[in-house]
């Protein structure tokens, strides 16, 4: 590899941006994962908005994951303000949140990398191949867009969720009209976890440091603790003293690291190693039917952690579904006053940490986001540090190939932090 390598575009990721490598004497020198879309300062942007605003702003930050936003924030101004949900409120969230792990998971495992691992340049050119495959996993991603528009009003930035709850109850028949294609998509989730395990992964197991966000009695999605395979416990509430942003000369991204330096791993590998014993019977039956023992340390097989927990997800639906049985207000009672709450949940991509300062009068005087991506940018990077030797040797076009796959396993959402890749390899012998 001694030319310049620019891939002008690269879709099946969300975002903008590029990865340069620099050869010195044959030996890799340096390696910058460059993000130069530009920032959208959401954070500034709400400075000033009435709490209940925030919200539905900051949905518009993702169009993958908009009710990440919209919960984390949710969760963070109602701890500022002291306002209870109720159960039924929780539950309901849940169930939006699964609709979104469907929509999210099976784009990314099947029109994402998976034509990747299948040596396919695109999700269109699996099709040619495969129809069936394909064909299935736009009706379990339109299962997931079904059951977000049930609850939300619309499947892309829903517009139902607030600070409190919901603005209503969803229609109990709209919810109950999708338990039949909740249970094909179980099966199909099923099928899906049994077909990944099969695929042809490439060989790179790495260390890690897992991050996640954990509760003892459920899969954890909607808060609780964050914890670390390096035995860290923590409340949300000190997230920003263990985990530290800090700006790199090259991206308009902040990258994260621990308060010891070191870059970790957030999303569905370390949901699944640190939670595993969280899972539900039917997937706990999956992994034990395919041989799945954690820890999986394999980025590539990213793909296998999202099939497992689209197993988890769709059998928390129905369950959800069929408990659903709305009864008094929709959203609770706030009392407006001057206060500062964190909140995070898991993201398909891992935590999204929100942080916000309201006034007296409920308005927002600080806020603070950090998302998954942003986070794993640093560890993204430390991982091609590991492969780049490996590639050196390899063909112009293959070499290219196997870093955008790399990145690819990680399905970055760089607008939260479309085309990402200019890969450049630039060589200075002497």
């Amino acid at each position: 590899m001694k030319t310049d390598i620019v891939v002008p575009a690269l879709a099946r990721v969300e975002g903008e941006g590029a990865l340069y490598i620099r050869l010195k004497n044959g030996q890799v020198d340096e390696i910058q994962i460059n993000i130069y879309e530009p920032p959208r300062f959401f954070e500034g942007l709400l400075i000033g908005r009435y709490f209940q605003e925030v919200p539905d702003l900051t949905a518009r930050i993702c169009g993958i994951c908009p009710v990440a936003y919209q919960m984390s924030s949710a969760m963070a101004l109602e701890q500022a303000l002291d306002v209870d949900i109720a159960p039924q409120v929780s539950a309901l969230r849940r169930l939006l949140y699964c609709g979104e792990y469907i929509q999210s998971h099976s784009l990314h495992i099947y029109m994402l990398q998976a034509p990747d691992l299948l040596g396919h340049e695109s999700a269109i050119s699996l099709a040619g191949e495969a129809p069936d495959l394909v064909r299935k996993a736009l009706r379990v991603k339109k299962i997931g867009n079904e059951l977000m528009r049930a609850i939300g009003g619309r499947s892309i930035h829903p517009v139902n969720a607030c600070v409190g709850g919901f603005y209503r109850w969803p229609n109990r028949q709209d919810l109950t009209s999708l338990q039949a294609d909740m249970e094909w998509c179980l099966e199909a989730s099923i099928e899906t976890a049994r077909w990944a395990v099969t695929l042809p992964y490439p060989e790179f197991k790495q260390v890690y440091e897992f991050v996640a966000l954990h509760r003892p009695d459920e899969y954890a999605i909607l808060g609780g603790e964050v914890i670390s395979s390096n035995n860290l416990i923590i409340p949300i509430s000190q997230f920003e003293e263990a985990f530290l942003e800090e700006h790199i000369p090259y991206s308009n991204a902040l990258h994260s690291r621990t308060a010891s330096g070191s870059p970790y791993l957030t999303g569905p590998l370390a949901r699944l190693n640190l939670n595993f014993a969280q899972l539900g019977k039917q997937a706990r039956q999956v992994c034990e039917d395919i041989g799945f023992i954690p820890p999986l340390q394999n980025p590539y097989k990213s793909l296998l952690a999202r099939a497992i927990e689209l197993i988890q997800i769709c059998a928390e639906a129905i369950e959800l579904i069929v408990g659903y049985n709305p009864r008094g207000p929709s959203r609770s009672e706030i009392t407006v006053k001057e206060g500062e709450g964190t909140g995070a949940t898991e993201a398909p991509r891992g935590i999204l940490y929100h942080r916000y300062v309201v006034s007296a009068e409920g308005m927002i005087r600080h806020a603070r986001i950090v998302p998954p991506t942003a986070q794993n940018l640093a560890r993204m990077e430390a991982d091609l540090w590991s492969l780049a030797p490996n590639i050196l040797e390899m063909p112009h076009e293959q070499a290219t190939q196997a870093c955008e796959h790399l990145i690819r396993s990680y399905d970055p959402c760089i607008s939260c932090a479309t085309h990402f890749l200019k890969l450049k390899v630039e060589t200075n012998d002497g």
